[in-house]
């Protein structure tokens, strides 16, 4: 499509005011909440025609973010009759992280009275795709970091209902159990890390240092050992077999 100055002078006229608009809708810490399509989307595997008259009808509403140059992610709520169906969350320019951490708080409402976690797909993000269960996984770092270790549990195992094939998933969750001393929950969830990554070396480590508390040395030497085959000049595991050795002596 040819476009004169005076077009492209229009479309940024038009941008400025759109930007203007929003912003003064959602305030400050404002987000707006939408259907990703207006109109009733079309089922999985429709004619190529039917599919670009839905492309065309989803572009009034996904073009509200492009056009205003606010940040919008987009959550997939699963199917209706054959139909997949998702929500859309609009927020202001620069608030790309507050958005996301108000999607996340909002998961555990919409996990419960929708019952929607089994059939997420990925979160639909502006800059590319980002999996829910890493954006958990991420929120319960921050929670650990934080000294939160109950919060942190309860994000890591929010990340394991979405994927329980993630041995990172039950090692951190290994990790938060550790800090509030559930040794037992911390092993077991070491094993299952183990099972799915046997070269997962915080596992091993975690694992011993379970085994430790519970006062089950020679299971623990023989995880820190482990860890020394994966990774020779690690300090945490060399510290901990030495350490046992003595106790064990």
């Amino acid at each position: 499509m040819d476009s004169t100055p005076d077009d492209i002078k229009l479309l940024y006229k038009v941008k400025a005011e759109m930007r203007v608009a929003v912003q003064s809708l959602l305030k400050e810490g404002g987000v707006l909440v939408l259907p990703t399509v207006g109109d009733p989307p079309v089922k999985r595997n429709s004619s190529k025609h039917m599919s670009a008259e839905f492309h065309d009808r989803a572009l009034v509403l996904s073009s509200i973010s492009s056009m205003s140059g606010c940040c919008q992610a987009t959550v997939p709520l699963g199917e209706n009759d054959g139909c997949p169906t998702s929500v859309s969350f609009i927020a202001s320019h620069g608030a790309d992280r507050f958005l996301l951490d108000t999607i996340l708080d909002c998961y555990s409402l919409v996990h419960d009275h929708l019952g929607i976690a089994s059939k997420l797909m990925p979160l639909e993000y502006a800059n590319g795709d980002i999996d829910t269960s890493e954006l958990l996984k991420e929120k319960g770092n921050a929670a650990f970091k934080g000294r939160q270790w109950n919060k942190a549990v309860s994000y890591y195992t929010e990340a394991i209902k979405l994927n329980r094939n993630n041995a990172t998933f039950f090692s951190n969750r290994a990790a938060a159990y550790l800090e509030l001393g559930c040794f037992l929950q911390a092993e077991e969830d070491c094993t299952r890390a183990i099972l799915l990554d046997k070269k997962n070396v915080k596992a091993y480590l975690r694992r011993g240092t379970a085994r430790e508390s519970l006062l089950r040395y020679k299971e623990a030497v023989e995880d820190f050992k482990h860890a020394l085959v994966l990774e020779p000049h690690n300090k945490a595991a060399s510290l901990g077999e030495k350490r046992l050795r003595k106790l064990m002596s």
